[in-house]
């Protein structure tokens, strides 16, 4: 089977795609959660020690056995919860985007145009995205395999990236907060090739380590693709 990262990250992004879609449905089935599941300490224990294994030597380089062994359990431990290393990664990749999400929602909720979610969502995602330790680690010890899944070979990564912004503009425009003259396809594609720009080169102009500098530019560039004729304001 292959372990590949680029299908789980696509897989990843468009689960939290859907779950934006339906932010009341906590508990739906289909969202990778199992909230009527026993805790399983050994578990939150293989994840942990998952997520350090692959941020010191990336994916492909990593078995299961090299899990097991930094979580202190038997292989058979470990495949007894995840059949194989896909599904290791896929939760792993799934709960790092549901954090995410949950931190997206309690950025944008607090804004009350359509212009100041977009801002703030921009500058939360890239915090977010350079903050978080298992990207980070994975571009140091797999760039061969990440960085060309955001760039080269970036197409799946990207439209996921895409469908979520989409699916929160749309949400944005049915509650009223963006003009229905708005194209929120186009402008999601903007902004995904944006944050995607600067998440793989951050040297730029912009000190994208710098939020109020990351927020005037999303405030300068992307605010009036979706602010009301004449209106500019994030707050």
């Amino acid at each position: 089977m292959s372990t590949s990262p680029e299908p789980l990250l696509s897989r990843a992004f468009q689960e939290a795609a859907r779950r934006a879609r339906t932010p009341e449905n906590h508990d739906d089935p289909g969202s990778g959660e199992s909230p009527g599941q026993p805790d399983d300490p050994y578990r939150e224990r293989i994840l942990v020690a998952a997520a350090e294994q692959f941020r010191t030597l990336g994916i492909r380089r990593s078995s299961m056995d090299d899990v097991a062994r930094r979580a202190g359990v038997s292989r058979i431990t470990v495949y007894r919860r995840f059949a194989a290393k896909t599904a290791l990664v896929d939760e792993l990749l799934l709960r790092e985007l549901r954090d995410y999400v949950a931190e997206f929602r309690r950025v944008v909720g607090e804004q009350t145009t359509g212009e100041g979610r977009l801002v703030e969502g921009f500058v939360a995602s890239l915090r977010a995205a350079r903050g978080n330790r298992l990207v980070s680690g994975l571009l140091v010890a797999d760039p061969e395999t990440v960085v060309p899944l955001m760039t080269t070979e970036g197409g799946p990564v990207l439209g996921a990236v895409r469908d979520f912004v989409a699916g929160q503009l749309r949400h944005d425009q049915d509650d009223g907060l963006i003009p229905a003259t708005v194209d929120t396809g186009l402008v999601a594609e903007v902004v995904a090739r944006l944050a995607l720009s600067f998440f793989v080169t951050p040297e730029s102009r912009v000190d994208v380590d710098d939020d109020d500098q990351l927020r005037s530019f999303a405030r300068t560039v992307l605010g009036p693709l979706v602010a009301p004729t004449g209106a500019s304001d994030t707050r």
